[in-house]
């Protein structure tokens, strides 16, 4: 299964698969499986839905390396604009934003103006913005701007990768500044002199980070956890650690994407977690799309089925 995500993470950032793929009307519509749609309004419907569910969402207008500090712009304006929309909606969503698709490849002062205007005008609608963790050529970068952002913000929530070994002193300095941390495993293909790359591994190191953003000292400092998986031994680690602790189940959440584990997505909700959705929507699907493919050989398999009418 290594080599069907290999292949999939590869085909993720090849212009000629993009380009077969989002012509061919049949991958077209199996994408919606994880996509909301490509419409803001198709998007707003799905998270209508969710709320009436009890869950929440956050929602991503999809894009990433932008060609020009011109899209850069218009990307961040279009961010305003998703704010404004889910307060007039008084939708339960915080907003997803990736770094280099506000023109982190034009540096981080850009980057960081970018997405300061964007942070802001969340914050004067009462919204979170939650600031997404790319390849690891990004990290360092990503969080120079998050931390920036936080000197003079609070309403923000940074992506952590469990899979790259330096992820653990990232996150202590977050607890330490009593932030918010989404906690993944992690979606790129990255080389085991940074990264662990077997499952097993990935998921201990999961769970070692879980009980740090769930310690005392985390809690105290106002620090707030999103444990964002779909595994679900993993979820019934947190399930028992918050047990154990005794904590508010409102006081952390769980984070899942949009088609994958509804069932979990829903008992959760169902047993008085907070559990946020991240919906994705917008016509630049095709690198999101070829990501979740590589992520678990049942979204494959589920893929296939669908092509040969099964």
């Amino acid at each position: 299964m290594n080599v069907l995500r290999h292949l999939f993470i590869a085909l993720s950032q090849s212009a000629r698969a993009r380009q077969l793929v989002m012509q061919y009307g049949p991958m077209r519509r199996l994408a919606r499986r994880f996509i909301a749609g490509e419409t803001i309004d198709e998007a707003i419907a799905v998270v209508r839905e969710l709320n009436q569910g009890g869950i929440l969402a956050t929602l991503d207008h999809l894009g990433e390396n932008v060609s020009s500090q011109e899209d850069a712009e218009r990307a961040a304006q279009e961010y305003r604009e998703l704010a404004h929309r889910i307060a007039e909606e008084a939708l339960q969503s915080s907003i997803s934003v990736k770094p280099t698709h506000v023109g982190l490849d034009f540096g981080e002062d850009f980057c960081y103006s970018q997405l300061r205007t964007v942070v802001d005008t969340a914050r004067d609608l009462n919204l979170t913005v939650e600031v997404d963790m790319e390849g690891s050529t990004y990290t360092q970068a990503t969080l120079n701007v998050f931390h920036r952002l936080l000197d003079a913000y609070s309403n923000l929530r940074v992506a952590l990768q469990a899979y790259l070994y330096r992820t653990e002193k990232d996150l202590e300095r977050l607890i330490e500044r009593g932030s918010s941390v989404r906690l993944c495993k992690g979606a790129y293909d990255e080389p085991s002199s940074i990264a662990w790359r077997n499952k097993v591994d990935v998921d201990a190191s999961y769970a070692r980070l879980m009980h740090m953003m769930l310690s005392d000292q985390a809690l105290q400092n106002g620090f707030y956890p999103a444990l964002a998986t779909h595994d679900h031994n993993l979820i019934l680690q947190v399930e028992r650690e918050a047990a154990r602790r005794e904590m508010d189940r409102r006081r952390f959440e769980f984070q899942m994407l949009y088609g994958v584990r509804r069932d979990w997505q829903q008992r959760l909700a169902n047993d008085g977690y907070r559990v946020r959705i991240y919906v994705p929507y917008g016509t630049q699907w095709y690198p999101y799309f070829m990501r979740r493919l590589a992520e678990r050989p049942a979204n494959v398999l589920f893929i296939t089925r669908a092509l040969v009418g099964k």
